[in-house]
């Protein structure tokens, strides 16, 4: 049992267990790895306790249900909240009167040295893979990509690593004494993101005969103050609507190139029980 073994042991455990549930999501892809519901009793089984890992992962889950880092957008890392505030609470014999108070500010301090990996770590070497791929050097690129992924989670892996040695009231001290402005400029920093990766999906997708639907949604959560569960509803239904139109405009098509291959009598007739359906 982990909570038997050595201090160290089990500072290097919970940080391997922090990459596994963050830095391996981002590297395979969107697995959810990084939940509370999943991680959590991972870590209860490991420090000997899984019912009580599950307990704390289903209430962490409820707090963190709504966080879903997409792109830049992301207000808290659930992952390295999950697993420290979990052994936390376990080496302390607590629960989740305890995992909960040191699981939310963990995860924005996690969030904040993420950002701030991404932007003085990984962000310089942004013009080096421009140069690979227009060399196309393919190999270098992807040792690139492996390397700095393992610089990036190997620096992070620190913050739960120190954690666990230094005790959580040094985490909640530490915490407590990064001044406001610093986090607050962070903080800032990481809301800019999903601008800018909005921007960049825009760039790529931008259409003169789709751009009337983003302006649309624009109107409707900026000055109607509509919620995004009613704004995906109505998308849904307008991605209906337009996928019907789209599937009879082919369906037309299909019966003009059928009629014109056999001749032209017959076409007005063919249209006309075609908008009677």
């Amino acid at each position: 049992m982990l909570l038997e073994s050595s201090l160290l042991v089990q500072a290097i455990v919970v940080a391997l267990l922090v990459v596994f549930a963050s830095g391996v999501r981002d590297l395979i892809g969107f697995t959810m790895l990084d939940r509370p519901i999943f991680i959590c009793p991972i870590v209860g089984w490991l420090f000997g306790d899984i019912q009580q890992g599950l307990l704390i992962g289903a209430s962490l889950e409820a707090v963190f249900m709504g966080v879903v880092n997409v792109g830049g957008a992301s207000s808290a890392e659930c992952g390295i909240a999950s697993v420290v505030g979990t052994a936390f609470a376990m080496k302390i014999g607590g629960g989740t009167e305890v995992a909960l108070p040191l699981a939310l500010p963990i995860g924005l301090l996690g969030l904040q040295v993420k950002n701030l990996l991404f932007i003085f770590l990984v962000g310089w070497f942004v013009p080096i893979f421009d140069k690979y791929a227009e060399q196309g050097e393919d190999k270098k690129i992807t040792k690139l990509h492996y390397g700095l992924w393992c610089a990036q989670w190997g620096l992070y892996a620190l913050i739960p690593f120190f954690a666990i040695l230094v005790g959580s009231e040094a985490v909640e001290k530490f915490v407590n004494l990064i001044p406001s402005v610093i986090m607050n400029g962070l903080t800032v920093c990481g809301n800019l993101l999903p601008a800018v990766g909005m921007a960049m999906l825009l760039k790529l997708l931008w259409s003169k005969k789709i751009c009337v639907y983003f302006f649309l949604g624009f109107v409707l959560v900026a000055y109607l103050k509509l919620p995004l569960i009613a704004l995906a509803a109505l998308g849904a239904i307008v991605a209906i609507i337009v996928g019907q139109r789209d599937l009879d405009i082919n369906e037309l098509s299909r019966l003009k190139a059928a009629v014109s291959t056999g001749g032209s009598v017959g076409l007005d007739e063919e249209e006309e029980d075609f908008f009677n359906e």
